[in-house]
């Protein structure tokens, strides 16, 4: 899938926010569309995400980039900071539209701080899977969506991808809403997240990333939810005996950089920089289900975690629907009927 960049040009007065979620700043995000520079300069890029070196996020998402970038030739260089060096997503995603960062790979319940809608796009089955959201991004349907979160916030979207469906797991199987009574279940402290849990039956509890391990081991929580490939990257096999294969949400990134850091490239640097994120869009995919099968297969040999591959996931969609449709606002609403509609 070949990304489509249908968005205009971001604005070029970028909002400075002094808090995540309300802030004060420029009275005009909208502001007139900002034109590629004249003439190409050398540009260096900060480009940050929140994973290991080792997840295919980076090697085939951040790292493609920057060496396509690179042997465009150009006078653009991409510098990555991943593993959260530049600050966790809330603090990143707030420097990303105040200018002081200038790329980012976001999830977008991460970018629904500043946007509400796009948050949508965590929704709990919004997506049927990987492809269904590449689908989406490539369609019609997701140009309401982006010129909005663009009009609001003055950051640009260069692409997304799917790093994988999110998976239940827990010291027993769920097949079904009913196996979540009882457990305490991490999920992120986003509302798009908590939404989800409610949907989904379960009992939340707020645990970050960092500290979820830990809280595993001492029974502070009894399960979570992750892709596979962050599952493996905290090493919650070690903790957890069943991974439960609901698939009941697309892991959402978002390539997006500032409006000023998009403003000062060269139209040619911008082309490159398109095509960067392109190539990386149709790579990640094909490394994630490789990582995924890869480590499926060694914890079946091992034992060290089972696969409970019976779930109900039909209860679990009807549930979720059902209950995200009632409880949406009228925005969100419509963005979720818009993916929804993408279906196949």
């Amino acid at each position: 899938m070949r990304w489509n960049p249908k968005v205009a040009l971001v604005a070029g007065a970028v909002i400075t926010f002094t808090t995540l979620t309300a802030c004060s700043g420029d009275d005009d995000p909208g502001g007139e569309a900002s034109e590629p520079a004249a003439t190409a300069e050398e540009v260096t890029l900060q480009l940050a995400h929140s994973y290991a070196e080792t997840q295919p996020q980076h090697r085939c998402g951040a790292q493609v980039i920057a060496d396509e970038v690179a042997a465009a030739d150009v006078g653009l260089t991409v510098e990555i900071f991943p593993g959260s060096q530049l600050g966790g997503d809330a603090d990143r995603i707030a420097s990303v539209v105040s200018g002081d960062i200038d790329m980012d790979i976001q999830g977008a319940s991460a970018l629904g701080a500043v946007y509400t809608p796009i948050s949508v796009l965590d929704a709990a089955y919004a997506f049927d899977d990987s492809d269904h959201l590449a689908q989406f991004f490539s369609d019609e349907a997701s140009d309401e969506l982006l010129t909005g979160f663009e009009e609001e916030t003055g950051v640009h979207t260069l692409g997304a991808w799917s790093a994988g469906m999110r998976q239940f797991t827990a010291n027993k199987p769920i097949r079904s809403p009913e196996d979540l009574d009882g457990l305490r279940m991490r999920f992120p402290a986003s509302p798009q997240f908590l939404m989800n849990a409610e949907a989904l039956g379960a009992q939340a509890t707020e645990v970050a990333y960092e500290e979820l391990f830990l809280a595993l081991q001492q029974g502070t929580v009894d399960g979570q939810e992750n892709p596979i490939v962050n599952i493996d990257a905290s090493n919650l096999e070690e903790v957890q005996d069943f991974i439960s294969m609901s698939s009941h949400q697309a892991n959402s990134n978002l390539v997006i950089i500032g409006g000023d850091s998009w403003g000062q490239l060269s139209a040619e640097q911008q082309d490159a920089l398109q095509s960067a994120v392109d190539t990386a869009m149709e790579q990640v995919p094909g490394c994630v289900d490789d990582d995924e099968q890869a480590k499926l297969a060694e914890w079946q040999e091992t034992g060290a975690m089972e696969m409970v591959d019976d779930v109900d996931v039909e209860a679990f969609r009807t549930q979720a629907d059902a209950y995200l449709r009632e409880n949406f606002t009228p925005e969100q609403l419509t963005v979720y009927e818009a993916i929804r509609a993408t279906s196949e």
